[in-house]
């Protein structure tokens, strides 16, 4: 993506982009797709929930098809089309910071700051977040601005996300857990993803009518 114009990485992302959000209509619409047991379906999954900033839990997922396949097959699948989105995400993400608008976060003391932190053990915090329920989108970001190898960064993924996908999918066969459990589980784990979302973006609102009221005052005085 680095040899490809500006115009051309332009394309490339707004068709990445697009299709993810046609994924996510299509999956959200479908009552089909939501109750389905074909193995493209949790290929295809994968998009949805791990593009960029994602609100779509895959821990659900994994556990309902781990009901009808076996914890390798569900894993091999689901690993895959997670690596490949990954991928998307790092040259996604590389051409959103080559973006005039951005410039100023990759300049910020404090981006530079975690990055030099992040720097201290890369892949051993890729894996760890990879592994573990830690929010990992920061990282995906976070491997972009330290201009960490996209081999090292996908690698750690694999060898973090591989043997989470298969307790996940062990749990599901193990566990006869209800469907409507994990309907909810589903809810829960969206809404602890929005909520921060919803948060910042209500501070800032609030941030602006302060300066607004701030600017007024001063106006009238």
């Amino acid at each position: 993506m680095r040899g490809l114009g500006r115009r051309q990485r332009n394309l490339l992302f707004i068709t990445e982009s697009v299709f993810v959000v046609i994924l996510i209509i299509v999956w959200i619409a479908s009552g089909v797709l939501q109750k389905s047991t074909n193995l493209l379906v949790l290929f295809l999954y994968s998009f949805p929930s791990e593009f960029l900033i994602a609100i779509l839990p895959h821990e659900p997922v994994l556990i309902y098809f781990g009901k009808f396949f076996t914890p390798a097959t569900v894993t091999a699948v689901a690993l895959t089309s997670t690596l490949i989105v990954e991928v998307t995400n790092y040259y996604a993400i590389s051409h959103l910071f080559d973006l005039r608008a951005f410039q100023k976060i990759k300049s910020s003391p404090l981006v530079n700051k975690i990055v030099r932190l992040f720097l201290k053990a890369p892949f051993l915090a890729l894996w760890t977040a990879s592994f573990t329920p830690i929010i990992f989108y920061p990282f995906r970001f976070l491997v972009v601005l330290a201009k960490y190898p996209a081999w090292k960064f996908v690698l750690a993924v694999a060898l973090g996300r591989g043997p989470r996908f298969f307790l996940l999918a062990l749990l599901g066969k193990m566990v006869n857990v209800p469907n409507s459990v994990l309907i909810l589980f589903t809810l829960a784990l969206v809404l602890m993803g929005g909520v921060p979302f919803l948060r910042n973006h209500l501070k800032r609102k609030r941030l602006r009518a302060r300066q607004a009221g701030a600017g007024a005052e001063g106006d009238r005085g």
